[in-house]
């Protein structure tokens, strides 16, 4: 465990100096190395997708502060987007007053569809196939006995009659408990072994035979106390819960909100080299609720005043196969975390993700997204413009003073700084 993730004024160090500094906090020397170049050289990258042509680098930061179920845990980002470790590593500061984030979650449940068509009795077809239920699993099993031996495997198969507008479909659902794995090949394997059977009991044609990225059986819970001082004081508090509330009922403002909860959960997720399209699109489905799409998180003002921040949400990864195993700079970043199950890991990316909701939403309601954001933001666009070393901060701070940050003002100001003006 990291002696501790309090580590303040990273930003105003190097590059080498932060690598230190990190290293030390988790008492490895080597903790980083795979990060500092990617990790990922070409015949590498080669094995990994077809038609390779080169690779693309985005930076990994750390997220300091965090206290997770009472551990001392450095988090590793991959995003391009300025803001998202500060705001995250300022409210998980924030949170460590209360003890931080407390996380839970179900077992990792995946689930594989096997939609058979040219059905006559679809009612008829659904009991028989759950007639044979146990039988089917025991199949499905059998696909993958070296998950058996790790405490996984099938858990459960149900039947769903899927009606809209005059169609009908029947869709048989296989349950796996795919441990350590985020799970996609091991129930997709599982659905195609069972699938003629199932369509020979339903009269039918099997056709899709693949998981579902709506991985609503495999959820992560995260929960955050933050005094109201520390927010910026009871109007704070108030104006959040506030702004949270427009969140849940408008999909509009819920569209923009959960963007903000992605902002912290995918750049997790991509770096320690797990999917981020199947997390996104788990999340989004999740936020659809009787057929409204609302917020994923929930916010209250709790007993005493004090902010109550609330999140659940599938998050599907793993620790085992993919990317997680075979690029380097994700397994650096795994190593990092010092989580032990992929549950450990999926509970700690939807804690990330909590702060940077709480983090975007408390800007909204104090000060306005765009002062931090484009505080930041305005360095980019310096070096964008042309700035190099010391002119890069120069010129961030005028942007910044002027309240423009702009390309053209960086221009401006760039030139304006070279004539010293």
């Amino acid at each position: 465990m990291a002696r501790t993730s309090r580590l303040s004024g990273l930003r105003n160090r190097t590059i080498e100096e932060r690598r230190a500094i990190v290293a030390d906090a988790v008492g490895d020397e080597q903790a980083l190395a795979a990060l500092v170049d990617g990790g990922l050289d070409e015949a590498r990258a080669d094995r990994m997708i077809e038609h390779v042509v080169g690779r693309i680098g985005i930076p990994v930061g750390v997220a300091t502060n965090f206290v997770v179920d009472g551990r001392e845990v450095l988090v590793p980002m991959a995003t391009e987007e300025p803001s998202v470790v500060a705001a995250a590593s300022n409210i998980a500061r924030m949170a460590r007053e209360r003890g931080g984030f407390t996380t839970s979650s179900t077992a990792p449940i995946m689930q594989a569809q096997i939609h058979v068509i040219g059905v006559a009795d679809v009612h008829g077809a659904r009991l028989r196939i759950l007639e044979q239920r146990e039988a089917l699993m025991a199949l499905a099993d059998e696909q993958d006995p070296k998950l058996l031996e790790h405490g996984g495997g099938v858990r459960d198969l149900d039947v769903r009659i899927v009606e809209r507008e005059g169609r009908r479909h029947l869709v048989a659902h296989l349950h796996v408990d795919v441990r350590d794995a985020m799970g996609a090949n091991a129930v997709n394997t599982m659905a195609e072994a069972i699938s003629g059977r199932v369509a020979e009991l339903a009269g039918g044609e099997p056709l899709l035979r693949i998981l579902t990225n709506k991985a609503d059986r495999r959820l992560s819970r995260a929960r955050v106390v933050i005094p109201a001082e520390v927010l910026g004081g009871a109007d704070v508090v108030d104006r959040m819960v506030a702004g949270a509330q427009l969140a849940a009922d408008d999909p509009y403002r819920a569209a923009t909100h959960n963007k903000g909860i992605m902002n912290g959960i995918s750049a997790v997720v991509l770096a320690t080299g797990n999917d981020t399209r199947a997390v996104e699109a788990g999340a989004h489905s999740h936020a659809v609720q009787d057929g409204h799409y609302g917020s994923l998180s929930r916010f209250e003002r709790g007993e005493g005043g004090d902010l109550v921040a609330t999140l659940e949400l599938p998050i599907a990864v793993g620790l085992v196969g993919g990317a997680t195993r075979s690029h380097p700079a994700a397994q650096a970043a795994v190593a990092l975390t010092e989580v032990r199950t992929a549950q450990e890991l999926a509970q700690l990316i939807c804690a990330v993700g909590l702060a940077q909701n709480v983090a975007a939403v408390r800007a909204l309601a104090a000060e306005g997204i765009q002062q931090g954001h484009m505080a930041l933001h305005a360095r980019n666009v310096a070096v964008a413009a042309g700035a190099e070393g010391d002119e890069i901060e120069a010129v961030a701070a005028r942007l910044v003073e002027q309240r423009a940050v702009r390309a053209d003002v960086a221009e401006r100001e760039l030139v304006a700084l070279r004539s010293g003006a």
